[in-house]
């Protein structure tokens, strides 16, 4: 059994009015000897912005402030931008989060140079709609039926509003692997894996031939009783002599509702 240590709460929500209902989520990373913390806040109404802060240690909050650093700016994303994770790659970070319209939620990536300004690249996962992927789970053989059941068109659905495959839970690895980068995500119940040379090798082609060999991209699936609903990444993987260390969030259903597990898994080096 694993030893824990519970330090208590890092940070909490103030009465700005962008992180006035919360704080969650956080994306965080070591630079310059600083611990750098981009954080989910949550104003009034559901909606999320990007907080960020300063940790001169594990605990100790040094800058916080005051504004956020990322809002929702496009219609892909005006009812929030949410769970933000970060990489370093090449002297750049990355930076992926959920962004929301109120209807879809998919994978968003932000890049920058000094954790301060970002420049927005967009949507970076597939934008499917759900008919095409259900033509697509149906031609997949066993997975078709556990694709089908996760994702289904909500009962309240609009007719009007062009609805997605929710894809989410983006999270770069933080270096690249035999020239590629790499990143997780999620479409329910699994974890999928996607590699390219660069960003802009993503175009639809790229996700076409991904989805005709969708099953070769599934590097996790819900094994164990507490996660036997579904599982979704958490922090970007952790480097280790032994293989990539990755902690994700198991889920099962219950009577009362969905219950969080964290869990750990060992990946390949390559």
């Amino acid at each position: 059994m694993v030893s824990l240590k519970k330090d208590g709460i890092i940070l909490r929500k103030t009465t700005l009015d962008f992180e006035i209902e919360g704080v969650l989520n956080p994306a965080v990373i070591q630079d310059n000897g600083k611990i750098h913390l981009l954080y989910r806040a949550l104003a009034k109404n559901n909606f999320s912005s990007i907080g960020y802060c300063i940790l001169s240690d594990y605990k100790t909050i040094e800058t916080r402030l005051s504004n956020p650093v990322i809002i929702p700016e496009f219609e892909y994303e005006k009812h929030g931008v949410e769970d933000p994770r970060i990489v370093k790659i090449d002297h750049l970070f990355y930076l992926t989060y959920t962004s929301y319209d109120g209807i879809n939620a998919l994978g968003t990536l932000a890049v920058s140079e000094d954790l301060i300004s970002w420049q927005k690249l967009g949507i970076i996962v597939p934008k499917i709609p759900y008919k095409k992927f259900k033509l697509l789970a149906e031609s997949q053989g066993e997975i078709g039926e556990k694709y089908r059941r996760f994702n289904k068109l909500p009962p309240t659905h609009k007719k009007d509003k062009e609805l997605f495959l929710w894809d989410k839970n983006v999270i770069f690895f933080p270096r690249r692997i035999n020239g590629k980068l790499y990143f997780l995500h999620r479409i329910r119940p699994d974890i999928q894996i996607a590699g390219m040379e660069n960003i802009e090798d993503m175009n639809p082609d790229f996700w076409k031939n991904y989805f005709l060999h969708f099953k070769e991209h599934i590097v996790l699936s819900p094994l164990y009783e507490h996660e036997v609903s579904y599982i979704g990444g958490g922090c970007p993987p952790i480097e280790t002599e032994y293989g990539w260390l990755l902690i994700y969030h198991g889920v099962h259903d219950t009577i009362e509702g969905y219950v969080y597990s964290a869990c750990a898994a060992l990946l390949d080096l390559d």
